[in-house]
């Protein structure tokens, strides 16, 4: 039977995160979570912009007519 436990191992020492298992010795298998720093950040607005900038429409109900897009016509 396998039964999962949650434990942080840094430089050589395990630390147990929840529930410890009750035993002397066991057969472990390692996932490792690495952090993805090649994965862009979220960007945001520039903090400069804070109070000066008025949003007018969005994706839900934009600012003008479908039939005023001039791209459609």
């Amino acid at each position: 039977m396998l039964k999962s436990y949650e434990a942080v191992y840094e430089k050589g020492h395990l630390t147990w995160l929840g529930e410890q298992p009750n035993i002397d010795s066991a057969r472990v298998i390692v996932t490792v979570l690495v952090a993805n720093s090649d994965r862009p950040k979220r960007r945001s607005a520039p903090s400069s912009l804070a109070g000066q900038v008025e949003i007018l429409g969005d994706i839900v109900s934009p600012l003008v007519d479908e039939k005023d897009w001039e791209c459609l016509k």
